[in-house]
């Protein structure tokens, strides 16, 4: 049963540093710029499945943390936090701009949205898996944050690319399922073209108001 947004407000809140949980956080509207410790559900724009991901290995390659596409709205394992790669000075409540290395962490298991040069389960492009935890990750679990358009920071309503950055690949999905274990998810992996397959949404979730400067 997924978490209702009320339920995830209350999460954050309680999740929040310490200097920052007199602000409120809200569910998104069109148009909300997203920040550092917001959770979102990335959705792939041509098949609006979400990112997902949940305590299941991968029978082949690397064996981490599968990732997968899922097809429906109301599922819990599909929320990623927003966060700064290691040794950044970015804050929780900070804009994020074009061309920002991110990491996102699977809101649920903790682990690091990552990739290497495994090859994936179905179509045997990179493989995308969660990996490591709260205090273990690297640059595996970076991404380049591409907006499409003319926006210069990331909002709720903007298409983007997330182009890894140790292998150079986009993230990626297309119509290709697993018939097994996760049966009717469909495959996620990195690609290193720019595909109109790499494109992805802010769907739903919590989003944390920009932080004010002091």
């Amino acid at each position: 049963m997924g978490f209702s947004l009320f339920a995830l407000a209350i999460f954050i809140f309680f999740t929040l540093d310490s200097d920052y949980a007199s602000s409120p956080v809200y569910a998104a509207s069109e148009g909300v710029q997203i920040t550092y410790g917001s959770v979102i559900k990335p959705m792939h724009e041509r098949t609006k499945f979400r990112l997902h991901s949940h305590d299941v290995p991968y029978g082949s390659g690397s064996g981490q943390q599968s990732v997968t596409g899922f097809p429906t709205v109301d599922d819990s394992n599909s929320y990623w936090i927003v966060r700064p790669v290691l040794d950044s000075s970015a804050k929780q409540g900070d804009t994020i701009k074009s061309g920002t290395m991110i990491r996102l962490q699977h809101m649920m298991t903790r682990r690091w949205l990552h990739s290497h040069l495994h090859a994936s389960p179905i179509s045997g492009n990179l493989e995308v898996s969660c990996f490591g935890e709260d205090g273990e990750s690297d640059t595996g679990d970076y991404w380049k944050l591409e907006i499409e358009g003319s926006g210069k920071t990331w909002r709720q309503d903007q298409r983007i690319r997330l182009q890894h950055v140790d292998t150079g690949g986009y993230l990626h999905s297309h119509d290709k399922k697993y018939s097994r274990i996760v049966g009717g998810q469909q495959e996620v992996c990195g690609v290193r073209e720019k595909r109109a397959d790499n494109i992805w949404l802010a769907a739903e979730g919590v989003y944390l108001p920009i932080t004010e400067s002091k």
